[in-house]
Parts: C-alpha cells; structure tokens; sequence
C-alpha cells in the first residue's frame, strides 16, 4: 500500500522542478515596464530636451540590451518600448541613434516601423 502512494511522488517532485525552473526563466527576463521604467534617465535625450544622452541613460540601455537574452524577450521588448514610445514623445530619430552615442550594439534595429516578430 506504502508503495502505491509513494509511485506519484517522483511526478510531483518533477511538476514542482519544472515549475521552479519556469519560474527563474521568467523571473530573469525582463518585463515591459521593467523596461520602461530603466529607460527613464533616457527620456529627455530621447524627447530632444537634451542634445546627448547622460552617463545614466547609457547605463540603462545596457541593462535593458544585457536583460534581453532570448530572442522571444526581444520581441516582447520591441513590441512594449515600440508602443510606450509615443506616450513619451520620443522622437524616433533620436531612439535610432541613442545606441550608437552609447557605444552599445542592439540585436534589433531602432524604427518605429520594424516587425518585432522578425
């Protein structure tokens, strides 16, 4: 009897293992408003109240570019700060250079216009 009520055990043991390793997969992406809210130091080189992104601001694209390590994270990333950035009134000429001024190389190029899910 002992044996037949301990036969699920190890399913049990292996549903709450996946679930833990789903649950620090996920919790090491990087969520939307994560996202937006790391790029803040950014908003007034990219709303051209400012000619030159901060030292703060570079700092923060290289976390936001660092965070986003899985292809499905970037897109997720492209699609949010794509539609957040008209909220802030990012200029879209300002977006595609704030990379390059802060010396970082991004996987996904800066445009209004790009698919995300390419």
């Amino acid at each position: 009897m002992e044996f037949k009520k301990m036969k699920g055990f190890p399913l049990c043991v292996g549903v709450l293992m996946s679930l833990v390793v789903l649950d620090i997969a996920m919790a090491n992406s990087m969520t939307c408003q994560q996202a937006v809210t790391t790029l803040l130091p950014c908003q007034p080189f990219l709303t051209g109240k400012e000619p030159n992104p901060t030292v703060p601001c570079c700092i923060a694209v290289a976390k936001v570019n660092e965070e986003a390590t899985t292809t499905q994270t970037r897109r997720d990333l492209c699609e949010c700060l794509k539609k957040a950035a008209p909220t802030f009134g990012v200029k879209p000429e300002k977006a595609k250079v704030l990379p390059d001024l802060c010396h970082i190389s991004v996987p996904v190029p800066i445009d209004p216009s790009i698919d995300c899910q390419k």
